[in-house]
């Protein structure tokens, strides 16, 4: 059969089928219908997926009683993009989207986007499928290859829940729970099972919804009063305070609250940059710098693991030392101690708190800064300390903001370019559109160079390598229809995993810039290999074998023009940049997605 370009709007049938697009004629109903209607009911927009035999049921109700409409599947060439688009879109929006993956064998190539996605604290709903359960229905062979005992033991240590309903009645109990449980902080993902019978078999009898407008997500955490108090008196009485934000920026509403309450004490702000938390133009921006070694209280709001940025580290000898004063206090609000997993050790070493409050930072943090906001107001000795310290940090920031730009213009005739020219080039090109750059920041000089002035502007730093493009394209399609302009600094060794996602981006419409972040090499792991040879005094040369990714070069301009994108490149001489951002971005803004590939000197 040869299904339309696009929707459901032509059809050709083999000889003796018939198709009906209003479904079946004597209103039968099956299982799946039942997912249908919960993804109706709770308005889930998309659906990505790659294909599979395992949830056929659930794909004919999807196209035949749901009409392809919320939720509209995207059709994936691999079960990572379809998790990773479902993370970036939750990322970028903090809604869920759902994804589905084919029985054992989807769910077992999505693992490593799971996991991601665990680590992100992206809610993800994701819809698996398994073989019948029960022996007498499954097809010889194929069924049982394809049928695991409890399959979701596979991710069950990186997702916050998992489910199998065992019968029809269970379906949309089970899918609640996962949506609340998915939504509720810290969020993160689940996975539903459906058996594969269940979903074909008619229903049996009516099987209730979920009542609309039920109370599917809880109220928020509020924190303890007292110990707010206490953290107050703790940030009015300190010499040198320091906040650390990692995610706060999950609910966008929470970022102005936190520049109030930097404001209000000026103190200086270091981002972790899990979600964005606090604008890089800001005078008491200070990430990038060394101002948390001069601490005498950290305030750590919404960090998942507090050892990484308060550890310096020699990544040769893997010896650490603490960054902190001996003296220095640390206090903490967030969600750290209900993140903890006997699996995973992401949560870093055990590090003491004078304070710490378990509580979501989007109540916490107004919370905290209308206290300091009263301590302020009601003594004069703090208002002066307050303004000597905003002049002090401001003249910090712009120091270290000065010292950036001067550093990026070093070698900036080089062929091919450096990465921080490329980054300023790229700002150049997009400062005064209403812009979304998607996850990686080139090595930290995004974030140096431009002004990330709104929450939506950026929704986190990027993950592993196999991830970015498909959280990209989640971050596209949730700026879809906006209007504005998402760029995507897209390393070459990334879109190597999962090139098939360029077709996603063509196929189903989502505008989106790359921008190859191309060195030609995984070269995080050459810079490994180059420490290790310089202590072991082995040839330097030999450090590339094995991580360069030459002869042959990758033409990926010619690749993303075979999936439909307009696409130019290689660019090595960046004097011929800024003319082909421009032409690229006209692309973009006409709907179609651009590629540039950009050559980067190994900076």
């Amino acid at each position: 059969m040869v299904l339309a370009q696009e929707g459901l709007d032509t059809y050709s049938a083999p000889l003796g089928e018939q198709f009906d697009p209003s479904g079946p004629a004597d209103g039968q109903r099956y299982g799946s219908d039942l997912v249908v209607d919960f993804l109706k009911q709770v308005q889930i927009p998309w659906l990505p997926l790659n294909p599979g035999a395992s949830f056929r049921g659930l794909h004919d109700s999807l196209v035949n009683y749901g009409g392809n409409t919320l939720p509209e599947m995207i059709l994936c060439q691999h079960e990572e993009i379809a998790v990773g688009m479902a993370h970036g879109y939750a990322k970028a929006t903090g809604q869920m989207i759902a994804c589905v993956l084919h029985d054992t064998v989807g769910l077992l190539h999505a693992c490593m986007a799971i996991y991601y996605a665990y680590l992100d604290r992206a809610p993800v709903l994701i819809l698996g499928a398994t073989g019948p359960m029960n022996e007498a229905k499954r097809r010889p062979h194929i069924d049982w290859i394809h049928t695991a005992n409890v399959q979701g033991n596979a991710i069950r240590d990186y997702t916050k829940w998992d489910d199998q309903p065992s019968s029809v009645d269970g379906i949309p109990g089970s899918l609640a729970r996962a949506y609340r449980v998915a939504l509720t902080e810290p969020q993160g993902p689940v996975y539903v099972c459906l058996d594969a019978q269940l979903q074909e078999d008619p229903l049996p009898h009516e099987v209730a919804m979920p009542r609309p407008g039920s109370a599917l997500v809880p109220t928020r955490m509020a924190p303890d009063p007292a110990a707010l108090e206490r953290i107050a008196a703790l940030l009015a009485g300190a010499k040198r305070p320091v906040i650390l934000a990692e995610y706060v920026g999950r609910d966008h509403a929470a970022v102005p609250e936190l520049v109030r309450l930097a404001e209000t004490l000026a103190i200086p702000v270091i981002d972790g940059r899990a979600r964005h938390n606090f604008p890089t133009n800001h005078p008491l921006c200070m990430t990038f710098t060394d101002i948390v070694e001069q601490a005498d209280l950290l305030l750590a709001l919404d960090v998942r693991d507090l050892d990484r940025p308060t550890q310096k580290l020699d990544s040769t000898t893997r010896q650490t030392a603490s960054r902190l004063r001996p003296d220095c206090t640390i206090a903490e609000i967030g969600f750290a101690d209900l993140e903890l997993s006997s699996w995973s050790m992401d949560y870093g070493r055990f590090q003491e708190t004078h304070e710490s409050v378990l509580a979501d930072t989007s109540l916490a943090i107004p919370m905290l800064a209308d206290l300091v906001q009263a301590r302020v107001a009601n003594s004069p000795v703090l208002r002066g300390q307050v303004e000597a310290r905003r002049g002090e940090v401001a003249a910090r920031h712009a120091a270290a903001r000065k010292r950036w730009q001067e550093e990026a213009r070093e070698d900036w005739d080089a062929s091919p370019m450096t990465t921080p020219r490329l980054a300023l080039e790229v700002w150049d090109a997009i400062k005064d559109e209403d812009w979304v750059l998607t996850s990686g920041g080139l090595k930290d000089w995004v974030h140096k160079l431009w002004d990330i002035d709104q929450p939506y502007r950026h929704p986190g730093r990027d993950l592993g390598t196999g991830t970015q493009i498909g959280i990209s394209l989640g971050v596209a399609l949730a700026h879809k229809g906006t209007g504005r302009l998402v760029v995507d600094f897209q390393p070459d060794g990334d879109l190597m995993f999962d090139a098939g996602a360029l077709w996603v981006a063509t196929k189903h419409e989502i505008p989106l810039l790359v921008v190859m972040f191309n060195n030609r090499a995984y070269y995080n792991d050459w810079e490994h290999q180059i420490r290790m040879a310089r202590r072991r005094k082995t040839p330097l040369e030999r450090a590339n074998i094995g991580m360069d990714m030459r002869g042959p070069e990758v033409d990926f301009a010619g690749l993303a023009r075979s999936q439909g994108w307009y696409a130019e490149g290689p660019i090595e001489n960046p004097a011929d940049l800024p003319a082909a951002l421009q032409r690229a971005i006209q692309q973009v803004k006409a709907g179609k997605p651009a590629l540039l590939d950009t050559v980067t000197r190994f900076r």
